[in-house]
């Protein structure tokens, strides 16, 4: 947790380095903050009460990470500026570190070139990507697995391209046959590899994906949006790391600071292995882009007016904590990573003990989410009954301020034997994302909660 005392102190301390760059101008009005305009905060305080505790450990439902102290203090201070990235007459200082933030996200994937920028998020930055796709091969069709993202079919329809849904495997990986067998039809030009799907955390095996395409000659494109800072980390599964040491030879990849990269929402990014796409962003402005002959990043973006102060706070995180394998930032993931496995651990012996409460999918977690279903000890399970007894713990966990999530996940990611007579359809799962680095040290508190939330939603 934040301590607020410690941020503004440094906040207060570098505003007033910054207020130095404009302090030969003439005094100009400045609107004050009164007594009303406190009323109205602790109003706004009292509000934001109706929210889960995001930032504390105990919050292991959905994909939210707190943004790191340096971040928030920086965002905050570039705000006072209020950059705009489109072009330099907006946000001179943001555009460069926005460059050199994107620089530092390039070389992690090993890219010694590239082209790209900062988005609003990973479904602006999978839609730039999935348009340059377009640009290369008009009308040509975009495949990706039933586990990647739902925004890639919602984009391709936007762009009026074919969209192509290939089934996963029991690990939740894109089915490798079924792919070749869509691409030796000759109509599929992109292939969405997705390294670290939402739901599960499953990793496409892009080594393979790779191999493919020597045979079948397609682009493609790596919705890296929650995965891709796992590139730096030792403790993955010899098939992950297989997966991500293959990253630098896709065509282009999306990731998204604002989740695993501890910045404030929105702040995704695209990059491009192959430069001279930007080709297709040019375009002209009668007013934007005569300040400066230097690069403007609205002219290889689509999106037009963008956050400076993101920029700002993604560059000065990577200076705080920069992506070295091995490193403090590495090594925060590394935990979370350590956790979803002792979590996991812990519900397989459980699962395969007496009297068993949950049901342990076929694979341990690939990345940082654990998903499991639930189980009445005394009965055999169905669908049906799991699904209703996840949302019982669910929902005791949170009296007891433990906060899971929910997910409807195929049956197949279970064993064959899990569901008897049962082969098909969907179970909802009981579903926790570890991603804060502190969750490897709640292990037990978490455990705990879940042990007693599920305890009481067994009792009659």
């Amino acid at each position: 947790m934040t301590d607020p005392q410690n941020l503004f102190t440094l906040l207060a301390q570098a505003q007033s380095l910054l207020d130095e760059a404009t302090a030969h101008l003439p005094s100009a009005f400045a609107p004050a903050l009164d007594a009303e305009a406190q009323s109205i905060l602790n109003e706004a305080a009292t509000r934001l009460h109706d929210n889960y505790p995001y930032a504390h450990p105990l919050y292991a439902g959905q994909m939210l990470k707190p943004p790191h102290p340096i971040a928030r203090a920086a965002y905050s201070l570039a705000m006072s500026v209020n950059p705009n990235n489109h072009a330099l007459d907006g946000g001179r200082a943001s555009s460069a570190m926005e460059i050199e933030a994107v620089a530092a996200l390039a070389r992690m994937f090993q890219w010694s070139q590239h082209l790209g920028h900062l988005t609003s998020g990973g479904t602006f930055a999978n839609l730039e990507a999935l348009w340059i796709a377009g640009q290369l091969a008009p009308g040509q069709a975009i495949a990706a697995s039933d586990q990647a993202h739902y925004t890639h079919s919602r984009i391709s329809s936007v762009l009026g391209l074919p969209f192509v849904t290939l089934p996963s495997d029991a690990t939740g990986r894109i089915d490798l046959a079924a792919l070749e067998s869509l691409l030796a039809q000759g109509r599929i030009s992109t292939v969405v590899a997705t390294l670290g799907t939402t739901a599960i955390g499953s990793v496409d095996s892009l080594d393979q994906i790779l191999e493919l395409r020597k045979k079948y000659l397609f682009r493609i494109h790596v919705d890296a949006a929650y995965g891709g800072y796992f590139t730096l980390v030792g403790n993955l599964t010899p098939a992950s790391r297989r997966a991500f040491d293959a990253l630098s030879y896709a065509d282009s990849i999306v990731i998204d600071p604002h989740k695993h990269g501890l910045q404030p929402y929105g702040c995704g990014a695209v990059l491009f292995r192959d430069p001279t796409v930007g080709r297709f962003y040019q375009h002209d402005s009668p007013y934007t882009y005569f300040s400066s002959k230097d690069l403007h990043l609205g002219e290889i973006s689509l999106e037009c007016s963008r956050a400076g102060a993101s920029a700002v706070a993604l560059w000065s995180t990577q200076r705080l904590l920069p992506y070295t394998p091995g490193g403090a930032f590495a090594q925060g993931l590394e935990s979370g990573r350590s956790a979803a496995l002792e979590l996991h651990r812990r519900i397989a012996a459980d699962a395969s003990g007496p009297g068993p409460r949950f049901l342990a999918p076929l694979a341990p977690p690939q990345l940082d989410i654990v998903f499991f279903a639930a189980r009445h000890p005394q009965a055999a399970p169905t669908p049906e009954s799991s699904s209703a007894l996840a949302q019982r713990i669910f929902d005791q966990a949170a009296r007891l301020d433990l906060h899971l999530a929910l997910a409807s996940l195929p049956i197949r990611l279970f064993p064959p034997e899990t569901f008897p007579g049962h082969t098909t359809g969907n179970v909802t799962c009981l579903r926790s994302v570890m991603m804060k680095p502190e969750h490897l040290a709640w292990i037990d508190p978490i455990w705990q909660r879940l042990d007693q939330a599920t305890t009481q939603s067994l009792e009659p």
